[in-house]
């Protein structure tokens, strides 16, 4: 018994860091500059195809991480450039611009590595035994990433001089700018690190899952639901959406199928829409 409630446990966590992990690069770019990319999924799916590529090449699969941050950050700095900068005070254009940049980003990947399926084989996901049963190592290794990294962004947040000029810019930019900071290149800076982590976390889940041109929208879609369920701005709210949304589609999976977990997700969102369309804790 104790040992089915350790492995329940665990699995439940494993669920909540790996949204977190896909969730948080949208939170940054949405949540601080007010722009729904919808791309973002695709920036996961680029940094899965990064692990695809580095073992057709024969490379270690550790070399997939920079390659990833690389190609995201000027792929991300080029699109911030010249495709959402100018479309920063009309946001349904926006939205309509980085769908189109999704497409574009869908069908480079088929031509690039076809639409079949993708499998990362690694050693990673081997397990080991906890007690009288065997869970992956590389699942307890992303949640403990998971809480690291979700402290050391409050300390960003709360603490360096880069959080504080972030939380200038994002309370009242003409005031942020008259006291001379570059709010254009701190609004280009936080669009390249919302990528990278979505990169990043793209490589992170590759051996877990299917890769596939089109497993961009299942992230996205996710990480929509829990920036609506927790609310924009603060920390507590992404916090709050992950633990609704990873939570609530973890159990109900787990008794009565994928498919009515995605169905409760999707009424918990509905809900909270009508409801309390700012989410739980939302700075605005």
């Amino acid at each position: 018994m104790e040992t089915d409630l350790l492995l329940h446990g665990l699995n439940l966590a494993y669920e909540l860091a790996t949204l977190m992990l896909a969730t948080l690069g949208l939170a940054v770019v949405f949540g601080l500059l007010g722009v729904l990319n919808m791309a973002h999924g695709e920036f996961v799916m680029l940094g899965a195809y990064a692990v695809v590529t580095v073992q057709q090449w024969g490379w270690p699969l550790v070399t997939a991480l920079p390659l990833a941050l690389a190609g995201c950050a000027l792929l991300g700095w080029a699109v911030e450039r010249w495709l959402v900068r100018p479309l920063y005070a009309r946001p349904f254009d926006t939205l309509l611009a980085t769908w189109a940049l999704a497409m574009l980003l869908r069908k480079l990947v088929e031509a690039i590595w076809g639409k079949g399926y993708r499998h990362v084989e690694s050693s990673l996901t081997m397990p080991f035994s906890l007690g009288e049963t065997q869970y992956p190592v590389y699942r307890l290794s992303l949640i403990v990433l998971a809480v690291v990294l979700m402290v050391a962004l409050v300390l960003w947040y709360r603490r360096s001089a880069a959080g504080l000029r972030v939380r200038a810019m994002t309370g009242n930019p003409v005031l942020a700018q008259a006291l001379g900071i570059d709010t254009r290149r701190l609004a280009s800076q936080t669009f390249v690190v919302g990528v990278m982590l979505a990169g990043a976390a793209g490589v992170l889940l590759a051996p877990l899952v299917r890769i596939e041109p089109g497993m961009g929208l299942d992230y996205l879609l996710d990480a929509f639901f829990v920036l609506v369920v927790g609310g924009l701005g603060t920390l507590s709210g992404f916090a709050g959406g992950v633990g609704v949304i990873g939570g609530s589609q973890a159990v109900v999976s787990s008794i009565a199928g994928q498919t009515s977990g995605y169905a409760v997700v999707l009424v918990i969102s509905i809900l909270f829409l009508w409801l309390k369309p700012n989410g739980l804790f939302s700075r605005r």
